[in-house]
């Protein structure tokens, strides 16, 4: 099921008791946050606010922040459902013969269906303000933390083009609110826009147009956050997750399309030449991220729907609604990981690793060092070089069971021996590492040894009750009262 905007979605939750409209009167200044924070701790709903002080505009938040809100977002029953759908596009091999040749139409026909599609207008053009007719401060942006440098856009989808090859990029980067029509433009330095910002600098420097679209179909909004190659367009990644292109109208004011059925589209552009101080803001990690210079986003139009919904998220200590995004993403991600590496079983990245932190690796071994040759294999992964800490275990290792992962690496290494540190790129989020963007990796071989790796010695045989005795104590149980 696609979605065609976030109505359709919000209608849904509501019908399956999956959202919670709020009656009661809330700030934008932490309010909202708060309460947020406490129902994301418990699992809870999502909120849709229906009575923000000083504004006529209700506030959608944790719309995906739960693993059924995530799979009902992606219209399917389990992961593994489209894991099997990329298994199938990825294994496309050259037809041999006219019948095989006729079995691919259909295919070539779905995959057509991945393309956005540009449309002349769209509901997020019901209201047009030009220069002079609007004001960012009407709409209810929201504090997250108490020492954040400012209102926040949270859940942008930020929209620009590459100047060297004019392919469109989409991501999510937050947007300090500086007064009414500014805003900071916070794109990492690793990230796509980043880089379309450093090009056209190159180039001579000079505007480099924007789009921000803010609530959209759950799918779109997901596909902004999704570690794709530079220059494949997220848009087309959406189309396939929704089986429906996603239809795209032009901007007023800039070269850039969007979402046609975007709740609100912020028009602009940032200058080369220009940046800001942003910052701090209460980030993923749980903790502030630091103040730095950041390019700076002028609103130049601003249209939306005639009665739009605010959409935004809250990140923090996890678990929070970014956290399950993260892992629709890892589940999604696996059979395009199995495609690169083929001996890689499966991979989780834990919550409280909030995800570039830590990663833990299953994989079939097959020669000494392959743990050694996973590590260094991801952390050349656009995004997952960020990664801090990767474990790798064997096969028969439950990745998502951090008991037995424990168990099994610390009785599986000789820390002096298993244990290698890199130096590299780091996430510009981390405040440990020894300088901005740069710092130190570990991997940990948490496999068993083999000799072929210089291990001499017997490795001891796990303990594991007799199959025997199991059945005989299992006709058993039902009298012992247990």
């Amino acid at each position: 099921m696609a979605f065609e905007d976030l109505r359709e979605f919000i209608s849904l939750l509501e019908k399956r008791d999956q959202l919670k409209r709020i009656r009661a009167e809330v700030d934008t200044d932490l309010e909202i946050a708060e309460i947020t924070d406490r129902v994301s701790k418990q699992c809870g709903p999502a909120l849709l606010f229906e009575n923000v002080r000083g504004h006529s505009i209700p506030v959608l938040i944790n719309a995906l922040g739960s693993r059924e809100r995530m799979l009902m977002a992606l219209g399917v029953s389990d992961y593994a459902e489209i894991a099997e759908r990329i298994t199938e596009l990825t294994d496309v091999k050259s037809p041999q013969g006219l019948i095989e040749k006729i079995k691919m139409v259909p295919r070539l026909a779905h995959l057509g269906r991945m393309f956005p599609k540009i449309v002349k207008d769209g509901p997020c053009k019901e209201r047009v303000l030009k220069e002079g007719e609007f004001s960012l401060l009407d709409f209810p942006i929201i504090k997250c933390w108490p020492e954040d440098g400012g209102r926040y856009i949270t859940m942008p989808l930020v929209f620009t083009k590459n100047p060297a090859t004019g392919k469109r990029n989409c991501g999510m980067y937050r947007m300090q609110v500086y007064d009414e029509k500014t805003t900071g433009m916070h794109w990492q330095i690793h990230k796509h826009g980043a880089q379309h910002f450093r090009n056209l600098r190159r180039s001579g420097g000079g505007r480099l147009d924007v789009g921000v679209a803010i609530g959209a179909d759950p799918v779109t909004v997901f596909s902004a956050i999704m570690p794709l190659p530079e220059d494949l367009d997220e848009m087309m990644i959406a189309g396939f997750l929704r089986e429906k292109p996603v239809e795209m109208v032009k901007c007023e004011t800039v070269d850039v399309e969007v979402p046609a059925n975007a709740e609100i589209v912020l028009e602009g552009y940032v200058d080369t030449e220009e940046l800001r101080t942003e910052g701090p803001f209460g980030d993923h990690t749980g903790y502030y991220s630091l103040e730095d210079e950041f390019p700076v986003f002028h609103v130049t139009c601003i249209t939306h729907r005639k009665k739009p919904i605010y959409q935004t998220i809250i990140v923090g200590k996890p678990p929070q609604e970014d956290c399950w995004m993260g892992e629709a993403i890892e589940r999604i991600y696996l059979p395009l990981m199995q495609r690169q590496f083929p001996e890689v079983v499966d991979y989780h990245m834990p919550f409280a690793g909030v995800f570039h932190n830590l990663m833990i690796v299953a994989i079939r071994k097959d020669y000494p060092g392959h743990a050694r040759k996973i590590m260094n294999g991801i952390w050349s992964l656009p995004q997952a070089m960020f990664t801090k800490c990767i474990v790798v275990v064997d096969q028969d290792t439950n990745v998502r069971d951090m008991n037995e992962v424990t168990w099994r690496v610390l009785n599986n290494i000789d820390p002096e021996r298993d244990i290698q540190f890199v130096l590299g790129p780091v996430d510009q989020l981390d405040h440990s590492a020894r300088l901005p963007n740069f710092g130190s990796k570990m991997g940990i071989d948490g496999t068993r040894k083999w000799k072929s790796e210089g291990f001499d010695r017997a490795w001891p045989r796990e303990l594991k009750m007799s199959e025997e005795v199991k059945r005989r104590i299992d006709q058993l149980w039902p009298k012992l009262g247990l």
